[in-house]
């Protein structure tokens, strides 16, 4: 008997429209995920990550500076013609950034049936992109699998929660921090979860947050803590520190 051939592994969309205030002066002239980490541009290390996992399609979306972020795609893409870079160019289209779930809904048909979504501006070197992530993911009933974090001293609340089964949700006497690693599935960018239409043609700027808690509630989002190595790059000290400490 023929063993099943392994699915293809998902695109993924790295977000990369922000405008990066709490990192001013520096993303006055420099998206915040072009800003350099231990010698390349931060959001290069989930690319190479994504890459070296078997990821043949990327988005990237943009927005503030858009053309540096484009500019960089291309060239990043001629040293790695394995891989097609499909840019949603939200400044172009819209003038705006439209937020994660409405950047993501935009980005839909790039995208396909399940992807991977990860921030442009979040350090995470030893997260590993798993083909066995992906298997589990596409046996689950899930909206969307998260990898949580432990709080950082920034944000000592946390996000969500872990509850039974795996399962993520509201509150909890014990919340994590979500990382802005995900897999997720193009039905959450749809009705119910959301009124923004699959393709986003209206430019809805609408964050991720409360599309994530609505589909909590009906328990359909799964999620797991991630130990490893894992830095929100929201201020000049945090970039200084990373860059200080590999020196």
């Amino acid at each position: 008997m023929e063993s099943a051939a392994p699915t293809p592994f998902p695109p993924a969309i790295v977000l990369a429209a922000g405008r990066g205030m709490r990192m001013r002066p520096l993303t006055d002239h420099t998206p915040k995920p072009l800003l350099v980490v231990r010698g390349q541009a931060l959001m290069q290390w989930p690319m190479q990550a994504l890459q070296k996992a078997g990821a043949r399609q990327l988005v990237v979306n943009a927005a503030w500076l858009g053309e540096q972020v484009r500019d960089f795609c291309a060239q990043w893409q001629a040293q790695h013609p394995d891989v097609a870079v499909h840019l949603s160019d939200e400044g172009s289209d819209f003038g705006y950034a439209l937020e994660t779930a409405g950047g993501i809904s935009r980005a839909l048909p790039a995208l396909g049936e399940r992807f991977w979504v990860v921030a442009g501006d979040v350090f995470a070197p030893d997260f590993v992109f798993s083909p066995e992530a992906v298997a589990h993911f596409d046996a689950s009933d899930a909206l969307a699998h998260l990898w949580l974090v432990p709080n950082p001293a920034h944000h000592p609340t946390g996000d969500f929660g872990l509850g039974e089964g795996g399962r993520a949700i509201n509150g909890g006497d014990v919340r994590f921090t979500y990382s802005t690693i995900g897999l997720y599935r193009r039905e959450l960018f749809a009705e119910p979860w959301t009124s923004v239409a699959p393709g986003n043609p209206q430019g809805t700027a609408e964050p991720l947050g409360p599309l994530l808690r609505r589909a909590m509630d009906a328990g359909r989002i799964t999620a797991e803590l991630y130990t490893g190595a894992w830095t929100d790059v929201g201020t000049p000290e945090r970039l200084a520190e990373l860059n200080a400490s590999h020196t």
